[in-house]
């Protein structure tokens, strides 16, 4: 008897019993991903109204063509205050991608050991639990009295901005494996090895996605904190020396650098979770 596995993309475009238009309502939606711009540009257009009318005072928030302009002349001029928009961008960057990559290795090496080993997780989770409970503006003033003013302390912050999602999910995911699938693999012979890289570290998967995304996010809001204290570059940088003169323009420049980054950081990682877990079916329509 031979069993058919179906693909993602199978089961994708597979209809719902009693409902014959989802198959082609899938079918339509596979591919347009552009239909996800729709409500961002609908926000923006909305906006540019308000502004227009003069409905959203301009002293509050400035329009999206007062903030591109404002975007296009912090590119193009180096300002004597804070450079240019690019080289800010590039220290944040910089920052960021050091301290997520060493968040989310250091939170799946404690994930495992806790997860895998009673003796670990007695060990790590509740120091880990405790120390996400600490408030990471509270330790950047005692990390800058350690490690001084430069870019050590900022990098501290945003590997701990990433570290905790990780740790968490990764953890969850590891410790929510089936049991039965352990006792599946124990009948088949599989060592303790086999049973970790077959069963528990691809159960953990979605998980670890899960929390890899909230990573992201917690990084980048541990960047903006840690770069808004005695910093002298970077966009957070920009923002706490914007603020001073009331520029609601360029701190919101700023802001959207920081979703436009999320948010390509995001996509990245759904594009990989999609391919590594091409075998979960989903169930949205």
């Amino acid at each position: 008897m031979s069993v058919q596995v179906l693909s993602r993309s199978d089961t994708r475009d597979a209809a719902v019993p009693g409902d014959p238009a989802s198959g082609r309502a899938r079918r339509f939606l596979r591919g347009r991903g552009w239909l996800r711009l729709i409500s961002p540009l609908a926000v923006v257009g909305l906006w540019q109204l308000l502004s227009v009318t003069h409905a959203l005072p301009a002293k509050r928030l400035a329009s999206p063509a007062t903030i591109a302009n404002t975007a296009y002349n912090m590119v193009t001029n180096n300002s004597p205050t804070y450079g240019t928009l690019q080289g800010a961008l590039l220290a944040s960057a910089e920052r960021w991608a050091i301290g997520l990559s060493i968040g989310v290795a250091v939170a799946v090496l404690l994930a495992v050991l806790s997860g895998l080993s009673r003796l670990g997780e007695l060990a790590f989770d509740p120091l880990l639990n405790a120390a996400r409970a600490v408030p990471l503006l509270g330790l950047l003033p005692l990390f800058i009295v350690w490690f001084g003013i430069a870019d050590l302390p900022k990098i501290i912050i945003v590997t701990l901005g990433a570290l905790f999602p990780m740790y968490v999910n990764t953890f969850a995911g590891i410790c929510g494996v089936d049991p039965k699938l352990g006792e599946l693999g124990q009948v088949l012979g599989l060592s303790r090895w086999e049973l970790v890289r077959h069963i528990v570290l691809p159960g953990a998967l979605p998980s670890a996605f899960t929390g890899l995304r909230l990573s992201v996010v917690g990084s980048l809001l541990a960047l903006v904190v840690a770069e808004q204290i005695n910093a002298t570059s970077g966009l957070g940088f920009i923002i706490d020396t914007a603020e001073e003169f009331l520029a609601n323009n360029i701190i919101v420049v700023c802001l959207i650098l920081y979703a436009i980054i999320g948010l390509l950081v995001d996509g990245g990682v759904r594009m990989v979770e999609r391919r590594a877990l091409a075998w979960r079916l989903e169930f949205a329509q």
